[in-house]
């Protein structure tokens, strides 16, 4: 007869990946940032490589990855597959991964001729003639927008992913939080030009809760309208020029694709 093990050994934790493509940094460093929190996700997934934090890199396979920057070189294109290959499930944080970045203006000029203007050497360089998501190259599992993301809403990433559920991150504008926050509105007020109506809520309103319009960093929200939003910016004193720099910063390719699609469309949710 058998006898169970008098010391059985603890079921092995999740095991978790962090990446870095072309990007900032930033969105890494909000989970760093999570501070006392950060000790509890450390009891509960075994966090296997994350670069900016320890040099002590364990290979795949992931059950959870979180992956940062857009997608800009060839060499890229041959590790996001194999990162992807490594992972149960594939997050995105961050503008730069979840929509190209404002790397992406490369996107509207000729790559070619920044080249020439920015490197003595050119033909030392490797790049693509776009700068893209992840998703446009892998199948992801969820978007996490922002530039940087929202420490909180990482927060709830990680944890659904541990209670096995769908993150619960709100799909609605700024204006919502606006709202929420008791702000009176920068543009009614004001004649402040603002995204907000048309950018994914995750900031909390930081900017017009300081009397400055929203400038998209979260990229477009669930459902938007921008041609309905521009003839009000053209009210508030934007020329056709300012609106275009005004959409083409941190998600220009996201809020590219939706001018395209023309309004009331729906913009990038998270993936599913």
């Amino acid at each position: 007869m058998t006898t169970p093990d008098a010391h059985p050994q603890p079921a092995a934790r999740p095991r978790l990946g962090v990446f870095k493509f072309a990007s900032c940094d930033g969105c890494q460093l909000t989970l760093l940032d999570c501070e006392d929190e950060l000790l509890g996700i450390a009891a509960e997934l075994e966090i296997a490589h994350f670069a900016e934090a320890s040099s002590d890199a364990a290979p795949g396979p992931y059950d959870l990855v979180l992956v940062e920057g857009s997608i800009s070189t060839p060499e890229h294109l041959d590790r996001i597959r194999r990162v992807r290959a490594d992972s149960r499930h594939l997050v995105t944080i961050g503008a730069c991964a979840t929509a190209g970045g404002v790397q992406a203006l490369r996107n509207h000029a000729d790559v070619d001729e920044y080249l020439a203007t920015v490197y003595a050497r050119p033909d030392y360089i490797a790049t693509l003639a776009t700068s893209t998501p992840v998703s446009a190259h892998v199948p992801v599992d969820f978007e996490l927008r922002g530039c940087p993301i929202d420490r909180g809403q990482l927060l709830e990433v990680i944890t659904a992913f541990l209670a096995g559920r769908r993150p619960g991150i709100p799909n609605h504008s700024v204006c919502f939080a606006c709202k929420r926050r008791g702000n009176v509105c920068v543009t009614v007020a004001h004649g402040t030009p603002c995204l907000g109506p048309v950018t994914h809520a995750g900031c909390g309103a930081l900017c017009p809760t300081y009397g400055r319009g929203c400038y998209g960093c979260f990229g477009p929200a669930g459902t938007t309208n921008l041609p309905a939003l521009v003839p009000l910016l053209h009210r508030d004193g934007m020329s056709e020029e300012d609106v275009g720099r005004f959409l083409h910063t941190f998600n220009t390719a996201a809020f590219a694709a939706v001018e395209e699609q023309g309004p009331g469309v729906t913009g990038a949710e998270g993936a599913e």
